[in-house]
């Protein structure tokens, strides 16, 4: 009773510790890449990508809170913490494409926000491979390459450019994805 009376409350809390930035060019290829509304996890707000994203470094991942990699939440949010205010945006999109992600947004959002103390932008479940892939997740297949798993990281410059991806086994914090970070920065 007390994780459902706190999981809204830490929700709240996170949403405050993010900054919103409005893209000024939306003819932009970053703007390209996030002209999407989405909700976010559990909370049911809808946000539009671009005024979250563009124009900033973002290191994407589909993530799952059933997985054997689910433990890279907390690399995730400390990547978070390391880099938020240089600019760098981590945003998470929640999927049950490879069968691992909870039953309800409400068992997500526990693992996410109580298990690991997620802050970064969490979005509600979407599909991210295949004929049935959010847009976003297709034109990141089509610059890149499709998740091969959960916990795929895709890296995105200001530009909307994929400049590195990484695959599940590549920890968030590991020195080639912190490398390729502090070069966007």
């Amino acid at each position: 009773m007390l994780r459902r009376a706190l999981l809204p409350a830490l929700f709240a809390l996170s949403a405050t510790l993010l900054p919103t930035t409005t893209s000024a060019d939306d003819t932009s290829a970053a703007s390209g890449l996030f002209a999407h509304e989405l909700r976010r996890l559990h909370s049911g707000e809808v946000v539009r990508l671009a005024d979250r994203l563009a124009g900033q470094p973002v290191l994407i991942v589909n993530t799952a809170s059933h997985c054997g990699f689910t433990s890279q939440f907390r690399e995730l949010e400390a990547i978070h913490q390391q880099y938020k205010d240089k600019g760098l945006r981590v945003a998470g999109f929640a999927s049950d494409d490879f069968d691992q992600e909870a039953d309800n947004e409400e068992k997500a959002a526990e693992v996410c926000y109580l298990n690991y103390g997620v802050t970064f932008d969490m979005f509600a479940p979407i599909h991210v491979r295949g004929a049935q892939a959010h847009p976003l997740f297709r034109e990141l297949a089509r610059r890149s390459e499709a998740p091969a798993w959960n916990f795929h990281k895709y890296l995105v410059d200001r530009d909307g450019r994929v400049v590195a991806t990484f695959p599940s086994k590549v920890k968030p914090d590991a020195a080639e994805v912190r490398a390729a970070i502090e070069r966007l920065l």
